[in-house]
């Protein structure tokens, strides 16, 4: 059981569990109200500490620079999360959803702290006037010092699926031209005097006759036929590009004011 002057070597201090693992680190000490000793530890969790988590201290022990309590840490983890007010209480309700979380009797635990306060009462002369708050409230470092805490914010990162590409290959016709020349014959007529070097074969037939002579004309066309050829070769790849990104989130403060006392008022004195 962890005392009320052993709260200054708890705070700010690792946390783990029976196992040996680390929990996290205790940031507050609830005590008692009536009784006064240590009844809760909120425990800073979660990867960058943004968690806080509320495990009962009663059956803990601090061992050399840590604490050390009975409980998983996954089921520390896994309690219920609560509101503090303002003035650093935990509701009779918040109380009893973690008891229920970590399956501690809350019949029992009542029971035990009306007796403790009739003890204290009876001790102090003032019977049924002890103990008059009726929740926890957050423990000092045993000074009379006021400690000022702020909340920090801690940006990660993390990886996840952003989209997905793909290749698809699908066949397309187009249509393409070429312009090549085409020769083609025609038919010339030539005609020529009789000379002396032709007129033999001008002589060679009949005087008056009919007769017929045919030339064949030749002409070229296109032939079109296709080939396949591979023109390039196309693959997928990724390529990592660093990005800045702006993140904003709001964090609490605290702020202390002292009330000092009026410089006129001192000097009237």
């Amino acid at each position: 059981m962890i005392t009320r002057t052993q709260i200054p070597a708890v705070l700010d201090h690792p946390v783990y569990d029976a196992t040996g693992s680390k929990i996290g680190e205790a940031k507050h000490v609830f005590v008692d109200d009536v009784t006064g000793q240590p009844d809760w530890v909120s425990v800073r969790t979660g990867l960058f500490g943004t968690s806080e988590s509320f495990v009962p201290i009663h059956d803990a022990a601090l061992v050399e620079d840590h604490l050390e309590v009975p409980y998983p840490k996954g089921k520390v983890k896994e309690a219920p999360n609560v509101d503090v007010d303002a003035g650093g209480h935990l509701s009779a309700a918040e109380e009893r959803r973690l008891y229920e979380h970590y399956g501690i009797n809350w019949d029992a635990t009542l029971a035990r702290g009306d007796a403790d306060r009739d003890r204290r009462a009876d001790s102090a002369g003032l019977a049924g006037t002890a103990g008059t708050a009726d929740a926890r409230t957050d423990a000092l470092a045993g000074d009379d010092a006021m400690t000022r805490s702020e909340e920090q914010m801690h940006v990660g990162v993390e990886q996840r699926e952003a989209g997905r590409a793909r290749l698809r290959k699908y066949v397309v016709t187009e249509e393409v031209q070429q312009t090549i020349p085409l020769r083609h014959e025609e038919v010339v007529v030539e005609r020529e005097p009789i000379t002396d070097a032709n007129r033999g074969a001008a002589l060679s037939g009949p005087e008056i006759s009919e007769s017929e002579h045919e030339v064949t004309l030749h002409a070229e066309r296109p032939v079109v036929e296709t080939e396949t050829t591979p023109v390039e070769r196309v693959r997928l790849r990724t390529e990592e590009v660093t990005d800045e990104q702006t993140v904003r989130g709001q964090v609490r403060k605290e702020r202390i004011e002292a009330d000092l006392p009026d410089e006129e008022s001192d000097k009237d004195r």
